[in-house]
């Protein structure tokens, strides 16, 4: 990067730091620290979950997994809307009518304290695995900008964010979310223009889409019904639904979002418009990945796009036969051309013959350079078996550096960045509030002062924030980001939903049924995702739903054998 764009990005970071301990001074008591004192208004809330949910993986891998595979991904979130109207009308009113700092509280009071704290320990595994992979995404960028290992970057990222958080407490991150996504808004918006900008003359938006279409990239909507299909409109509006009513209702990274509502009603509209706005911000998150796609067919892509394990290979024994497979990967490239121009010739004469022909030919040449880069990846692993061999999450980013202009690179690092740091800075609060609220203060300490829970929760933040940054050090083997962490959350988030859903909804089943329901549906879980006995998105399904079966049969067993 130039100077201009380290000086961009050095003040962007410095001024969320700052601007997040100014706002989140004074706080003194617990009540401050998690609930922001239930002070923000709607736009706050709507903002603080979008930020919440959309981290640097979405920025980073979303564009990667659309240049890869397509739109389909944007079908994760056709659930999402249904999501957001249930839990306006079920959730929010009961969980503010009851004055809780967490979602958990409400289960001791319906079932027992041993359900309540089964369900916070599902939470706190399932989010300290996940927000580990969340501080890895922007380490890569670090990484590869300074060309030194992911483990130097993870820690100063991790540590960085857990500054500001144990400063200021959930008053903090939300003031700061608010300022990180209007940064991330505009700079995406202008990164959008600007690939649409490069495209070689006479190919405008419409045809780049065109292309992309022609190999593949946008299919965005799929109505087969298919178990094994992770992306269908079904596995979307179905599976998606409980994941998302699981996620924004029983995850306190979301719930501790909307708990700092100034009322019910405030909570809601910031709800109900994070489910209007999500579905067409992470479509054209996708976009600028299939358009990037569509710039890459004009110009030759690099044969591997994680530049670090690249130079790694270019400096060791090997480099004779790297420069070998780079001169049959022009080669298969430039073949590869040729069919692109003629299909843009075709599609100006709409000659859809000549259009078909050339799409055959395309692909045909397209799976030639797929070959070379495997070769590329066989010789990288022979140079060094640890090495990373999953380029998807760098796709994105290795665009930016080289082809966007000086400043604006800054910019767009800066703002995967502020997306990592804000869905971090939340996570650590929600580990830390439910650490102190649901375990420590319920069962190791349980009639301390307000200024002693306080220094607790500060204490477990750092304790978290630690763990996670561990865990991102091992996150590089997960290979696609967005789809590690929402496969990850699909584990959990069926069973702890059953479990609430059992709560609310079904009166006579007692705490004994529900603990025992959810452990054996989480053992379920986990051997079917082993035995791939089904997509991911519907284990959030299977999850709930035998929760609810288990648990009610097991009460009336024991009613029938009392």
């Amino acid at each position: 990067m130039s100077a201009i764009d380290w000086i961009v990005l050095a003040a962007t970071l410095l001024l969320i730091v700052l601007y997040g301990i100014y706002k989140g001074r004074g706080t003194q008591d617990i009540e401050g620290y998690f609930l922001s004192n239930q002070s923000l208004p709607w736009y706050h809330i709507c903002i603080s979950v979008m930020a919440t949910q959309a981290s640097a993986i979405t920025f980073l891998s979303a564009p990667g997994l659309a240049y890869s595979s397509g739109m389909s991904f944007v079908q994760f979130y056709f659930g999402l809307p249904l999501a957001m109207i249930v839990l306006s009308v079920t959730f929010v009113p009961i969980f503010h009518k009851l004055k809780i700092y967490t979602a958990y509280e409400f289960l001791e009071n319906r079932f027992d304290l041993k359900t309540r704290a089964l369900t916070a320990t599902l939470f706190l595994i399932q989010r300290g695995l996940s927000t580990g992979i969340s501080i890895y995404a922007p380490s890569i960028i670090l990484s590869v900008i300074l060309n030194i290992d992911t483990t130097y970057t993870t820690l100063f990222i991790g540590g960085l964010v857990i500054i500001y958080t144990v400063y200021g407490g959930t008053k903090a991150v939300s003031y700061t979310q608010l300022l990180q996504m209007s940064i991330i808004f505009s700079g995406l918006f202008i990164a959008g223009l600007l690939v649409v900008y490069l495209l070689p003359d006479g190919v405008g938006l419409s045809k780049a889409v065109h292309i992309a279409g022609k190999m593949g990239r946008t299919n965005a909507i799929d109505f087969t019904f298919d178990w094994n299909n992770q992306y269908t409109v079904w596995s979307g509006l179905i599976g998606g639904f409980f994941l998302q009513l699981s996620y924004f209702g029983t995850d306190q990274s979301q719930v501790g979002r909307y708990l700092t509502g100034a009322s019910v009603n405030q909570s809601r509209l910031g709800l109900l418009m994070n489910g209007i706005l999500k579905i067409p911000m992470q479509f054209l998150i996708l976009l600028i990945g299939v358009l990037v796609f569509a710039f890459y067919q004009y110009n030759q892509p690099p044969v591997f796009f994680n530049s670090y394990e690249l130079k790694k290979l270019e400096k060791s024994k090997y480099s004779t036969e790297l420069d070998q497979i780079k001169g049959r990967y022009s080669e298969a490239f430039k073949e590869k051309k040729i069919h692109v121009d003629q299909m843009n010739k075709a599609l100006d004469e709409r000659d859809y013959v000549a259009l078909d022909q050339n799409r055959i030919m395309m692909k045909a040449a397209d799976e030639k350079m797929k070959l070379v880069r495997q070769q590329t990846i066989d010789l990288m692993l022979k140079n060094d078996p640890k090495a990373d061999k999953n380029d998807n999450n760098y796709i994105f980013l290795s665009f930016v550096t080289k082809y966007l202009p000086q400043g604006l690179i800054g910019l767009l690092i800066a703002i995967i960045f502020l997306a990592s740091m804000g869905s971090t800075a939340s996570a650590l609060t929600s580990l830390s509030s439910t650490s102190v609220v649901d375990i420590y203060k319920r069962t190791i300490k349980k009639n301390e002062t307000d200024s002693h829970y306080l220094k607790a929760s500060r204490v477990l933040t750092i304790f978290w924030g630690v763990f996670s940054i561990f865990i991102a050090l091992f996150a590089s083997r997960l290979g696609n980001l967005i789809e590690a962490v929402n496969i990850l959350g699909s584990l959990f988030y069926g069973t702890i939903l059953g479990i609430f859903i059992v709560a609310f909804y079904f009166k006579k089943i007692g705490g004994s049924a529900t603990f025992t329901a959810a452990i054996i549906a989480e053992v379920i879980i986990f051997a079917s995702y082993k035995f791939e006995l089904m997509a991911y998105l519907w284990l959030n399904v299977l999850g709930c739903l035998l929760v609810m079966l288990i648990a009610y049969f097991l009460q009336v067993f024991k009613k029938k054998n009392p």
